[in-house]
């Protein structure tokens, strides 16, 4: 086996890292994870993610923890409405089975906290070292030293870059970066929906809802605890986010800002921006290249953001992190290959075609999303899957 007797040091404790981890520890691969974090509670998860048959659900099946999963998964999160900007319902998908697993266009819901969770279980003790910021590597001998902001170093003879989509390695491989899509989406959170927001809970149902308008939109999604994660999602210059003045812990000023920029849109939305938590997030959304290309290393490589950031307008994000740490498991301790490096380029070069179907599929997306007919478009597009 190419790395028999070798470490692997994965930085970055996403979806994508910790199942590479979980996937390599099972072909008695010796790994270690070093994420920032400084415990396993430490950050505030985001919206549910969707896991689809072919990626995100075939990397759990492959790690043993399918069944852990259905026991922890949300049932009916994936339902979803399609809107129009005065909150009437033009598509609902609520009548269909809440369970379909092996299903091609089944994606169970599940917080991204329980799913780190689960992974991080799975793990052998110590796996992970908590607090390692990654601040630089250098080569040493046929892998690298890694240097953290404490001043501890760790050495591997493979490193994995999973650090997202701001990596800090990945310029050891490209300098290759991100262009923007041309869509800012800004964040918010509300808890305790059901108090917070009881017009749009009643209307969510415990899933996802798409409310579509000319050239702007509003996401929602349900979280396990009954919160909602929202993105106003809309077209924007790339620096609109630092030039707009906005004060984004002011909830009166951002719900001024909604009344103007959705302008016409029904007061039902407003209870999200008047009782979300502060601060909002403005996101700026970008996509690598499609055609983006490296020169392979026998010893470095990447997975999910920190490879192929994209658009998330076709729920690929954790799911293509997902089967990349599948792949590159597989490359790597499949036998099929002479040496790391052939292992490495043959991971990356169909992990490189793959991500660029999704970026392409998820910037069509987008750009139907946020046009003037957006609302029949998305219908025919729900419609025809």
């Amino acid at each position: 086996m190419l790395l028999k007797n070798k470490q692997v040091a994965i930085i970055g404790g996403g979806p994508g890292g910790l199942t590479l981890a979980k996937l390599l520890q099972l072909k008695g691969i010796s790994v270690k994870l070093y994420e920032r974090d400084t415990n396993k509670d430490s950050r505030v998860q985001g919206s549910p993610l969707d896991m689809h048959e072919h990626s995100g659900m075939a990397a759990l099946r492959a790690a043993g923890l399918q069944d852990v999963f259905k026991q922890t998964y949300m049932p009916g999160a994936d339902k979803q409405l399609i809107v129009n900007e005065q909150a009437e319902i033009f598509y609902s998908d609520h009548d269909k089975p809440e369970e379909n697993f092996g299903y091609e266009h089944f994606r169970p819901e599940i917080d991204r906290g329980i799913l780190r969770k689960i992974l991080l279980e799975s793990l052998e003790v110590d796996t992970v070292a908590w607090g390692s910021h990654f601040t630089y590597m250098e080569e040493q001998g046929e892998g690298w030293l890694v240097h953290f902001k404490d001043g501890k170093t760790a050495y591997a003879d493979v490193v994995v870059a999973a650090d997202g989509a701001n990596s800090k390695i990945r310029p050891y491989l490209t300098n290759i970066k991100p262009f923007y899509s041309g869509i800012t989406m800004l964040e918010g959170n509300l808890t305790n929906a059901a108090i917070n927001a009881p017009q749009v809970n009643q209307l969510i149902k415990g899933g996802k809802i798409m409310a579509f308008g000319k050239g702007k939109n509003i996401l929602l999604g349900q979280k396990g605890n009954g919160d909602i994660g929202f993105y106003a999602s809309l077209k924007a210059p790339e620096n609109w986010a630092a030039k707009n003045n906005l004060n984004y812990s002011d909830n009166l000023q951002i719900l001024n800002w909604f009344k103007q920029e959705y302008a016409g849109w029904k007061s039902i939305w407003f209870e999200l921006f008047t009782n979300a938590e502060t601060p909002f997030i403005p996101r700026p959304i970008y996509c690598m290249p499609l055609n983006q290309t490296w020169e392979a290393k026998p010893n470095l490589t990447m997975l999910g953001d920190a490879a192929h950031v994209m658009p998330p307008f076709a729920g690929e994000g954790a799911n293509m992190a997902m089967l990349d740490a599948l792949e590159l498991s597989h490359c790597l301790t499949d036998n099929n290959y002479l040496t790391q490096l052939e292992a490495i380029a043959a991971y990356e070069t169909q992990m490189r075609q793959r991500s660029a179907e999704a970026a392409r599929e998820s910037l069509l997306n987008g750009e139907r999303m946020h046009s003037d007919t957006a609302l029949p478009d998305m219908l025919s597009f729900f419609k025809g899957h």
